[in-house]
């Protein structure tokens, strides 16, 4: 793949390239009606587009003065190489300079992965909009986010373990079955620990043993990247007492669940203070734990 750019763009300048791209994907590819493409909100969205190495436009995406992120579009050609996600950050730093409170968007039913992955959660029923199926979900910027149902547990842990740069912490009485074993959950975990470069995964369980019964899918991945994956068990009578469980990042996302057992919770994305006590409590209650070595042994 060619180095791209992506950058902020004005509707006047570059509404040639805008809509040459929307049109091929939106309407030659996906069948929509050719006067769904452009609206009147265009000449008053922000918008992005990303450009080959040649300055040929192959993605876009516009925010509009509401807060909604749409008209997301990268040619098929040139999917599946992080121009999406490029495009997505270019309009979450424009909603940050605009001083919005939170972004929302309809995503194609397909697509809700990648916005999960990019901290964006449902909410509310699936709709229809131009003959496609389509869910609403909502990022916000500067405050946290009630986690209630499961569907938004996954969406956030997944969000947390794909951003995270080079260090995970978790801490999970029993590694939470029926959430880390989701399967957008695993696929992230596994690209976490199997990226080339320096990773590093803290794991703080309150029960070893019946972890190691259950036979939990992470055992499996700690069994092959000991070096990535480090568990420990709690040995301090008041780290035993804890209720709470946690999940957190190096990019300042976190979601916290006061009692453990159960999804709802709060989260935030990229708020590095609020996640700060969060890591700085789970730094004391590791340096007093075990190292789980047994764990290593597994036959599973």
């Amino acid at each position: 793949m060619s180095p791209l750019r992506v950058q902020q763009v004005s509707h006047a300048e570059a509404h040639v390239a805008i809509h040459d791209v929307r049109q091929r994907v939106f309407v030659q590819e996906q069948g929509i009606d050719a006067a769904l493409e452009r609206d009147a909100l265009d000449p008053v969205c922000a918008h992005v587009l990303a450009l080959d190495a040649d300055g040929h436009p192959v993605g876009t995406g516009r925010l509009a003065p509401d807060g909604r992120i749409g008209r997301m579009a990268v040619l098929a050609a040139y999917r599946g190489h992080g121009i999406g996600e490029a495009l997505l950050e270019a309009l979450v730093q424009a909603g940050r300079q605009l001083g919005l409170a939170e972004l929302h968007l309809h995503a194609q039913l397909p697509a809700r992965d990648f916005y999960a992955r990019q901290g964006f959660l449902p909410e509310g029923p699936e709709f229809e909009e131009a003959g496609i199926g389509h869910q609403q979900m909502r990022r916000r910027l500067q405050a946290v986010s009630a986690i209630d149902s499961r569907v938004e547990a996954v969406a956030i842990t997944t969000a947390i373990i794909h951003r995270a740069r080079r260090r995970l912490w978790l801490h999970s009485r029993q590694l939470d079955p029926g959430l880390l074993d989701a399967p957008p959950v695993q696929a992230a975990l596994r690209r976490f620990v199997t990226a080339r470069h320096d990773k590093q995964l803290r794991v703080i369980v309150h029960d070893a043993a019946a972890i190691a019964s259950a036979g939990a899918p992470l055992l499996a991945l700690f069994q092959r990247l000991p070096s990535v994956i480090q568990f420990r068990e709690v040995a301090d009578p008041i780290d035993r007492a804890l209720a709470s469980a946690c999940l957190l990042n190096d990019a300042g996302d976190f979601y916290f669940r006061l009692i453990g057992h159960r999804l709802d919770g709060e989260s935030a994305i990229a708020l590095p203070a609020r996640s700060q006590p969060f890591e700085q409590q789970l730094q004391r209650v590791w340096d007093r734990s075990r190292e789980c070595s047994e764990l290593r042994a597994l036959g599973i």
